[in-house]
């Protein structure tokens, strides 16, 4: 892994943990796996976040993935071309 992907996970887990508290976080730079791909010509990562936290309990999955999104809103189509995500709360832990 370069520096880069290295400041923006570190950006991704300060932006994910301000907003979201969570009780557990793992990234992974997902982006080797992508080289050649169109979107990562634009310098965009792919990454997979794991994301556990007391404010996704009793919402739907799409209003954890919007959280998750509006987190990370400024590094979205820049820094980051893609994100899977896997939102839960920690009664489904």
């Amino acid at each position: 892994m370069n520096q880069i992907h290295d400041t923006r996970m570190a950006r991704m887990r300060a932006a994910l943990e301000a907003k979201l508290a969570p009780v557990e976080l793992a990234i992974d730079d997902d982006s080797a796996a992508h080289a050649g791909h169109a979107g990562a010509a634009s310098g965009g990562g792919h990454y997979n976040v794991r994301i556990v936290s007391l404010q996704f309990e009793g919402l739907k999955l799409v209003t954890r993935h919007r959280l998750v999104y509006d987190s990370v809103h400024d590094m979205m189509h820049k820094e980051i071309h893609a994100l899977a995500i896997t939102a839960l709360a920690p009664s489904e832990v």
